[in-house]
């Protein structure tokens, strides 16, 4: 029989049967579901959070296999958002999870102020910039992944506002804190950057077609970082862990 109680009781040991309780009734927007989301949506689960929306229109592939913590053999080709709403209920049952097959784009019809908290596990740079827009204007609290890819390092992740983000010659980087700027936002995001230089041994670069639920066609360049299996996973769970810090004020 499925008791709650019994299954955070060392949450509870922490923070208490009142946060506990108080957590069960928090909605968050989890949109991309790779190596750095995926673990960000199994410690907020874990941490018992009643309410999940995913957003990602991927299916799992072979080279997702090193990082990513729904990527079996066995779930090669099967969607993401399918796959981690069977996971996620295993490990609460009571979890109550929205999942949108879909691209993220200014086309979504998705209303980010209905969630406590949005979580940018987001690849696409004109989807991430429209996000971070979108959540600075509606003063909805967002945590953004800045870094995950080309780098080896965990320790060198931290969390911050994205004004003080340390290394801001990263090419990812640099690009969206500029699109923010001319958008007149420059601070009021938090962010979880990388202090490591990035680093890959050659470039590569994919041409990305993908059609939208709404029939939008949405075509970009991909550069294909390189991924290593303790960077993305470390950077989800810093995410999910200022949530729920955040969350206990």
């Amino acid at each position: 029989m499925f008791n709650s109680e019994e299954i955070f009781s060392r949450n509870i040991l922490y923070w208490g049967k009142e946060f506990q309780e108080d957590l069960a009734s928090k909605n968050i927007c989890i949109l991309g579901l790779g190596g750095v989301g995926g673990y960000t949506a199994e410690m907020l689960t874990r941490a018992g959070v009643g309410r999940l929306t995913l957003v990602d229109f991927d299916t799992v592939s072979t080279s997702n296999i090193n990082r990513q913590i729904i990527a079996l053999h066995s779930n090669i080709g099967k969607k993401k958002t399918e796959l981690f709403t069977e996971r996620l209920k295993n490990i609460n049952p009571e979890l109550k999870i929205t999942a949108i097959d879909d691209f993220y784009s200014d086309k979504l019809e998705i209303d980010l102020t209905d969630y406590d908290f949005i979580v940018d596990a987001i690849d696409s740079m004109r989807s991430k910039i429209h996000l971070l827009e979108t959540c600075h204007k509606s003063g909805v609290q967002v945590i953004s992944s800045m870094g995950a890819g080309n780098r080896l390092d965990p320790t060198q992740l931290y969390i911050c506002d994205i004004s003080e983000i340390e290394n801001k010659n990263a090419p990812f980087v640099s690009n969206i804190i500029y699109q923010l700027k001319k958008r007149g936002i420059e601070n009021g995001i938090t962010v979880v950057a990388s202090r490591e230089k990035p680093f890959s041994q050659e470039k590569i670069t994919e041409q990305e077609r993908i059609e939208t639920k709404s029939g939008e066609i949405v075509e970009f360049n991909k550069i294909i970082p390189a991924s290593t299996p303790f960077v993305a996973s470390t950077a989800g769970i810093l995410m999910a862990y200022y949530i729920i810090k955040e969350l206990m004020k």
